[in-house]
């Protein structure tokens, strides 16, 4: 591999891993915010494990509404790369703005359907989430809050996408470290209070987000005019705004585009949503501990997502400027830099397990009852590396079929494994759940390496 593949795969791979560095910080602060209301006399009345429990099912909540829309930025990501690609060949970045402009309508279109079929959408959570009746009262309190970001955080998938395919990471990096500084920040103030403030306890997590996606997609939209709106909107005027939104012919290709992607998203969804369902049946205790060893889980793959977004950049560009070599070095790089994270991380779950609980909650109880998983942080990085390398790979090349299927797929071998599990061993219970998690991740590695690859095409 040549080695400035290896400088490039870095410059975009070492912003994208800072700013998610803060993503994982956010869901630790946001459970140990609740986990640590409880400790409180009289601030909210709620037991540990209930608060714990309501921040998660409301945020799982908010991952099946906006999961649902994940095309926003990784289609815009990978039409944005090769757009990209074939700009530096004919010096014209117009065809990039027209796609940033199409996302973004459907980005506030979609938003302003969540707001206003809000209490649908939670009457419909009712009678799918089996929970108690102080979980059930929290999650809602949270949600009813939480959904007025939605036209910005729809609006910042659009742009994280768009940004990544103009091979800029650093603006999407200051825009994560933004809204999740502010999130951890306002959230902590907003919760606890300081001085005369006292506070707002539970509510001001949910508020903390909404004041952190608004001031992130201010940002993200300063940067766009400072620096690229000569660029990617040359005397752009209402006329071309028009004229973008009747091109029924691009706005087709984005659709069929974002179909495959958004079946995609559901497998994603399904999987999702069933560990958190089923983890409710075992009672607010083991509810939260999953929800614990899940974001534990998630910490590795915040730092390999770096290298997927780099992957997804660079693959894009070489399809646009048809460069087979290029295409291939970015392949090669990635996944050796993605594993060599995998196998760091194998270290420091095995080292700083118990010590990463205790960061989540001051609740003995509820360390105890997470400590029997924590050799399941273990088999995370490995398995999970390929699956998402490869998806950066995919969504550069926007071969979106594949990913699709794998997607699918993954979520049957789920479901599965759970039921098979659960009637092999029914006291297994969260370690049984857990399995069933790492065979989805097994599934989407295995098809996603052995298919044929599309870009193996061009010439």
């Amino acid at each position: 591999m040549k080695r400035s593949f290896n400088r490039e795969i870095l410059r975009l791979a070492v912003p994208s891993i800072l700013a998610n560095l803060t993503v994982p910080l956010v869901g630790l602060v946001d459970i140990a915010i609740t986990g640590h209301l409880g400790a409180l006399a009289g601030r909210e009345g709620f037991a540990a494990a209930s608060l714990i429990g309501g921040i998660t099912v409301g945020s799982m909540l908010f991952d099946l509404l906006y999961w649902s829309l994940s095309f926003l930025r990784t289609g815009t990501g990978g039409l944005t790369a090769q757009s990209y690609g074939r700009s530096l060949l004919s010096g014209d970045f117009s065809e990039a703005g027209r796609i940033l402009f199409r996302a973004l309508t459907l980005a506030l279109g979609s938003a302003v359907l969540f707001i206003a079929l809000q209490e649908v959408f939670l009457q419909v959570s009712y009678l799918c989430v089996n929970c108690s009746d102080e979980v059930r009262i929290l999650y809602s309190r949270y949600f009813h809050i939480r959904i007025w970001a939605a036209p910005a955080t729809l609006s910042l998938f659009a742009f994280k996408g768009w940004y990544i395919g103009m091979q800029d990471t650093v603006t999407p990096m200051l825009t994560d470290l933004i809204v999740n500084t502010l999130n951890v920040v306002v959230s902590i103030f907003l919760a606890f209070g300081a001085g005369r403030f006292e506070g707002i306890g539970y509510s001001g997590v949910a508020l903390g987000t909404v004041i952190a996606q608004w001031s992130g997609l201010l940002f993200a939209m300063s940067v766009l005019l400072i620096r690229y709106r000569k660029k990617v909107f040359p005397e752009f005027t209402a006329a071309d705004a028009r004229d973008i939104l009747r091109d029924r012919a691009a706005f087709g290709g984005f659709f069929s585009l974002s179909r495959n992607l958004f079946l995609r998203s559901l497998g994603l969804i399904a999987v999702y949503i069933g560990y958190t369902t089923i983890a409710a049946r075992f009672g607010d205790t083991l509810l939260s501990v999953s929800a614990i060893m899940m974001k534990l889980l998630l910490i590795f793959s915040y730092f390999t997502d770096g290298f997927a977004f780099a992957g997804e950049a660079m693959t894009g560009k070489y399809i646009g400027l048809r460069d087979r070599e290029g295409l291939s070095g970015t392949i090669r790089g990635t996944f050796a830099w993605s594993m060599g994270i995998a196998v760091f991380f194998i270290g420091i779950y095995a080292l700083a397990g118990e010590p990463m609980l205790r960061l989540m909650t001051s609740d003995d109880s509820l360390v105890a009852a997470a400590v029997p998983y924590l050799p399941w942080l273990m088999v995370m990085p490995l398995i999970g590396c390929p699956a998402f390398t490869w998806d950066g790979i995919y969504l550069g090349a926007t071969a979106v079929r594949p990913i699709r299927d794998a997607s699918l797929l993954s979520a049957a071998g789920f479901f599965a494994a759970w039921f098979a599990g659960i009637a092999l061993l029914p006291s297994a219970g969260l370690h049984v759940l857990l399995a069933a998690y790492f065979v989805h991740l097994a599934v989407r590695a295995v098809y996603q390496t052995a298919v044929p690859k599309p870009w193996r095409v061009i010439h």
